[in-house]
């Protein structure tokens, strides 16, 4: 059927386009197939209502981001840190515990006190804070002192429940203060991984090569000009 209007033909009304969910599952999967299911789904929502607020709202930011909690919680099939460590493996990353690796060989809770005391807020080894506070979430988050800061900053009591850390929706939130209060959203800006890595990571850089890899694939797949579907 046609209309006409003042003696003119009119075209037909043209299909409203959609504007599709930027942090939508479909894409969160390209990036990182091995999702265990749930995870993802859940972080999809939790990104697509809150990575505005902490400034995460442009392409650079946002493949950046991802690519770097993607790493993080290995394609997001990981909301705790792995501790079961091999013996031969605990020098590689603790140096100083090599004398120890045989005894911790195997055992998440003695490494976790063992290479965490002191530092990041923790108490010394007898305390447990090592394995209390040990690596969670979508950004690994760890120690007890940044474990106080996110939650001092998010509202929520992270140190008296450190358990909430590995909650999805709040394990993003964690990550997204993170990554604002620790300046990556202006890294990204300058496309720098080595720089936001160094931030998320520390000084040790593991996985930059990866954490590039995804930062490219990122950039393709979160585009601004996929935003519209028919």
């Amino acid at each position: 059927m046609v209309t006409f209007w003042q003696g003119g033909l009119a075209s037909a009304p043209s299909r409203p386009h959609k504007v599709a969910p930027m942090f939508e599952v479909e894409r969160l999967a390209r990036l990182c197939p091995r999702e265990i299911p749930g995870i993802m789904e859940a972080a999809a929502d939790a990104l697509e209502t809150e990575a505005a607020k902490f400034g995460v709202n442009t392409h650079l930011r946002r493949a950046h981001f991802l690519a770097q909690i993607a790493h993080e919680s290995a394609g997001f099939t990981r909301l705790e840190e792995n501790l079961n460590y091999s013996a031969a493996r605990i020098p590689a990353v603790w140096p100083r515990l090599a004398d120890r690796a045989k005894a911790l060989e195997h055992k998440p809770e003695a490494l976790a006190n063992a290479a965490y005391a002191n530092k990041l807020g923790n108490g010394d080894e007898g305390s447990g804070d090592g394995y209390r506070y040990r690596g969670r979430g979508l950004i690994q988050l760890t120690g007890k002192e940044n474990y106080r800061r996110r939650g001092a900053a998010l509202g929520i009591d992270l140190v008296a429940v450190p358990e909430q850390a590995v909650r999805v929706d709040v394990a993003v939130r964690i990550a997204l203060s993170f990554w604002k209060a620790a300046g990556c959203n202006a890294l990204a800006d300058a496309d720098d991984v080595e720089g936001v890595t160094r931030k998320v990571n520390g000084a040790a850089m593991h996985g930059l090569e990866e954490r590039r890899a995804l930062t490219a694939r990122a950039k393709a797949i979160f585009t601004d000009g996929s935003d519209l579907i028919a």
